[in-house]
C-alpha cells in the first residue's frame, strides 16, 4: 500500500468517524418533547436488556465477574437515562442561552460531561459493590424443566463475625442443600431443616464482595431453587 493510498484510508475513516460523532451528539442535544420522549424511552429499554441479560449470564457463569458492571450499567441506566433527557440536558441548554454569571457558564458548558462523569462513577462504584435490588435471581427459571414449582422457601442469611448463619424458611420437598462458592463445594446438608453455617474465609471474592450459592435439591439431585448471595469481605 503507497503512502498515498494509507493517507487517503484514513482521511475516509477520520471523515467517517468525525460524521458520526456528529451525528450522535446532533441526537444527544435534540430537545423537542418526541426526542426526549424516545431517548428516554431507548435508554430505559436498552438499561433493562444491559440489567437483565447481565443477571441471567451470570446465572450461567457466575465467574464473569465484568458482567457486575454490565449490570450495574444497565440498573444505572434505567434511571439515568431519561432523567438526562427529561431534566438534565434541558436545563443545560437553557442555563447555557441564559446564564451571565461565569460559574453558571462554565457548569453550562462542561454540564454534560459532569453528567456522564456522574453516570460512569455511578456504575463503577455499583459494579464494584452490587446492591441487593440489582442481583435478580434467574437461578430458578434456569431449572425450571427439572425443578418443582411447590418448593420455594426464603433463604435468610446473617453475618455474626466470621461466620454467615442461613436458614430457609420451610423444608418441604427438599432432599439435601448445596452450598458452593465459585468453583468450590463448601458444604452439602442432608438434614432438615437445613439450617448451615460456612465461614466467610471460605467464600470466593467477586468485584470486593464475598460470594456463595445455595442449590436445593431433591433426592435424584436436581435442583429445585438456586439462590445467589453476597457479604462483605473479610474486615468490613
Amino acid at each position: 500500500m503507497t503512502d498515498s493510498t494509507s493517507s487517503s484510508v484514513f482521511s475516509l475513516a477520520s471523515g467517517l468517524f468525525r460524521r458520526t460523532w456528529n451525528d450522535v451528539l446532533s441526537v444527544y442535544y435534540a430537545n423537542t418533547p418526541i426526542w426526549r420522549v424516545l431517548k428516554s424511552v431507548g435508554l430505559l429499554f436498552f438499561g433493562f436488556f444491559c440489567w437483565s441479560s447481565a443477571n441471567l449470564l451470570l446465572s450461567y457463569r457466575p465467574s464473569w465477574s465484568f458482567l457486575y458492571f454490565v449490570m450495574a450499567y444497565g440498573f444505572a441506566l434505567i434511571v439515568w437515562g431519561p432523567l438526562t433527557h427529561f431534566v438534565l440536558l434541558p436545563w443545560v441548554i437553557r442555563l447555557r442561552r441564559t446564564s451571565n454569571h461565569p460559574l453558571t457558564r462554565t457548569i453550562a458548558r462542561k454540564g454534560s460531561m459532569l453528567n456522564l462523569s456522574i453516570f460512569l462513577t455511578i456504575v463503577l462504584v455499583l459494579g464494584m459493590a452490587p446492591v441487593s435490588p440489582m442481583l435478580l435471581d434467574f437461578g430458578t427459571l434456569v431449572d425450571d424443566g427439572t425443578g418443582s414449582p411447590d418448593v420455594d422457601p426464603d433463604l435468610e442469611c446473617t453475618v455474626v463475625d466470621e461466620l454467615v448463619e442461613c436458614s430457609l424458611s420451610d423444608p418441604s420437598g427438599i432432599d439435601h442443600v448445596v452450598v458452593t462458592s465459585g468453583q468450590k463445594r463448601i458444604k452439602t446438608v442432608e438434614e432438615s431443616p437445613y439450617d448451615f453455617e460456612i465461614r466467610r474465609s471460605d467464600l470466593e471474592t467477586v468485584v470486593g464482595q464475598k460470594q456463595f450459592t445455595v442449590e436445593l435439591r431433591n433426592e435424584d439431585g436436581d435442583t429445585l431453587r438456586r439462590y445467589k448471595r453476597t457479604v462483605p469481605a473479610d474486615g468490613e
